[in-house]
Order: C-alpha cells, then structure tokens, then sequence
C-alpha cells in the first residue's frame, strides 16, 4: 500500500515545487517532482541546450572524520580513495562479501582525515547502517548529515554563465569531479562540479534551511537564459542516455561489478576492501553475462523496465532501463543478456505485452557531450 502524502518525507524545497504545479510522485518514500508543467521532453532538451534545475536534497551524507577515516572508507569501497586529493570527487560503491552492490555513491575528500559521502535517498538509512556497523574497528566518527543537509543540481552548457554572477568564488578553475567551499547567493555551499545528466554543472549542498532560498536565486538567476526546474522523469533519461548506473535497475545485490560494466571503480591491487576476494574470482572466470545498449528496430516498440530479454520463448535475460531517447531520437535501452550475445550489432528480443519485439545491441553510452 503507498504512503499517503501527509506520510512521504519531503525536501526543504516541497512547498517551492508545489507553487511551481510540479506534478509529485512518491519517489522511494519522498513526495518529489517527476515533472513541472512544461513536461519532460521540454526539461530534457534544456538540460542538453541550456540548463535545468534538480531538487536532490532527498540524498543521504555520511560524514566521516578521524585518523582512521581514511582506512574506513578504503575497506568500505572498491575505488582508491587515497588516491584522492582533497577537494577532490570520486564514484565508487559499497559492495557486499560476494561483489554486489550494497548502493553506489560519491566520495568526497575533504581533508586528510575527513571524507563525505553521497548515497541514494532510497537507500540512505541502509547505507548510514552499514558504515556504522564497520567503523567500530576504525579510529573515527560517523554522523548522518543528511537530515541538516539540502541539495540542488544546476545541469547544463549555460551552468557557469547562470551561476558565476551568484558567486565570488571562480567556477571556472573547479575541474569535473572537484569541489570546493564558498556562497552563492549569500548562502554557505560546497560547490561540486558532479551531475548525474553527462552535462557540465554543479551540485550545490547548503544547510536544509538555506536550500528554499538557493533555489529561488538560481531560478531567478537562470529563467532569462532557459532554465527549467527539471523533474525526476527527465533526470532518468537524461542519465540513461548516458549510460550512468540506477540502484535497483543496472545495479542492485544480485549484480557484482564488473557484470554492470563498472571494473573501473574496483582497483584490485589497492589492499584488502569488502568484496574484493569475490571479484578477483569473477575476474579469473567468464562473466555469464554482460550489460548491453540496445535499441528496438519499430519506432512503436517501446521497451520498459525490468522486461524480458527473450530466445526462442524463453527468457534469457532482463531490461534494467529503457526509455525514448529525446536527445537521440530512438527507443533504446540497458540489458543484461548472455556474454556470447552482447556483441554491437547482434539482435536480441524484448518481450513487450506478450509479444517478442525485435531490437539491436548498439554501442553505449549512447550519448557523449561534446566538450
């Protein structure tokens, strides 16, 4: 049964999203905007030409601070986090003993000793649990900043131009995957030049009580020059174009990483972490199966999540995501199919409403911007 309104969390910002006639969904138990009234389409084309702005203050942040914070994070995740520097942004996961995906998140070094981590709104209580469990045997502290925490992403080619006039601190030396600290529009922020769209932009985090206010600087900021608020629907595409990974489609505890396509956020020769004995193994044996693109061969052939990827009447593998494409024009898709099939050019079959749809395994990701 799904919560009532009056029962989903809600972000700093729900009351702006209100105002705006965003049209709200239950998203993982957060009341959060899938769309505002000039619909998908029209907040994905502005994200790909101009810029649009996200709510993503749902997220979770894990702070973790003290001489062993280093060596915590390192045995929590696959990718070398002492190869970090500081104001310096990687992605990485927390895996289970057998390889699989506890959540994908961010790794942010903000000091020698101390780290921020980014984990799914959906999972974060989860993941707060699991480094909890983990950090009694490390010399450091471990605080759930995300309740005091607000998020918003400026995604798009004119992020820069809307929002250096906000700020004192220069953008333009802030490199992708880097941070740094300083106020926009009077409001105290760590300013990351990470999104989840494959475009330029931002990720602003400020105090909860401060985001309405960030929020509604950006917007007045950015409206003249084609900024759109811009909802969960166009966020999912726009991160499937580029093939960006999705908790619970591409990823989930049944997926180890190197099947999702993500070996290179496991550094193996970096020392011990959880789940490394696992890939090793997987590493030395063919993987069974292997995430492909695909798109369907008829424009009304519109694959979905989680359907069946199908031979012969049997199923053979499953869809993790697929969606029209509006920046690419077609029907297109991720997949998990057999390791022997997943070659460009191949042809699968999806099952939609009982039928077998023809579709093409393509070249991923299937959208790359041009920088």
């Amino acid at each position: 049964m799904s919560a009532t309104v009056s029962e989903l969390m809600k972000t700093p910002l729900n009351a702006a999203h209100r105002a705006l006639n965003a049209k709200m969904v239950d998203f993982g138990g957060w009341d959060m905007p899938v769309q505002y009234p000039a619909g998908i389409l029209a907040e994905h084309e502005a994200v790909r030409t101009k810029a649009g702005l996200f709510d993503v203050s749902h997220m979770g942040e894990i702070r973790v601070k003290g001489p062993g914070a280093l060596a915590l994070v390192e045995h929590l995740t696959p990718n070398a986090v002492s190869k970090l520097a500081i104001g310096q942004v990687h992605y990485t996961a927390f895996l289970y003993e057998n390889g699989t995906f506890v959540d994908d998140l961010l790794v942010y070094r903000e000091a020698e000793e101390e780290f921020l981590l980014v984990v799914n709104a959906g999972n974060s209580d989860k993941d707060f649990a699991w480094v909890q469990k983990h950090a009694p045997a490390f010399d450091c502290t471990v605080v759930n900043e995300s309740p005091a925490t607000g998020q918003i992403a400026l995604q798009g080619p004119l992020a820069v131009q809307i929002l250096q006039p906000l700020t004192k601190t220069p953008l333009d030396p802030i490199g992708y995957y880097f941070f740094t600290h300083g106020e926009v529009a009077g409001v105290k922020c760590l300013i990351s030049r990470t999104g989840y769209t494959g475009e330029d932009g931002f990720e602003l985090y400020c105090a909860a009580g401060d985001t309405e206010r960030l929020w509604n600087a950006v917007m007045a900021a950015g409206t003249p020059q084609g900024l759109l608020p811009a909802g969960l629907g166009c966020r999912n595409t726009l991160r499937l174009e580029c093939k960006m990974a999705l908790y619970g489609h591409e990823i989930d505890d049944s997926i180890h990483a190197l099947e999702a396509g993500l070996g290179w956020i496991v550094k193996l020769d970096k020392g011990d972490f959880i789940g490394r004995d696992a890939l090793l193994a997987a590493k030395a044996a063919p993987a069974p199966r292997k995430l492909v693109g695909f798109k369907t061969l008829e424009k009304r052939d519109i694959a979905r999540d989680h359907m069946p990827v199908v031979q012969g009447g049997k199923q053979i593998g499953f869809v993790t995501s697929a969606a029209p494409s509006p920046t690419c024009g077609i029907n297109l898709g991720l997949a998990y199919v057999p390791t022997e099939l997943a070659k460009t050019g191949n042809r699968i079959e999806i099952e939609i409403r009982g039928r077998a749809v023809p579709a093409e395994i393509i070249p991923t990701p299937f959208y790359k911007r041009t920088k």
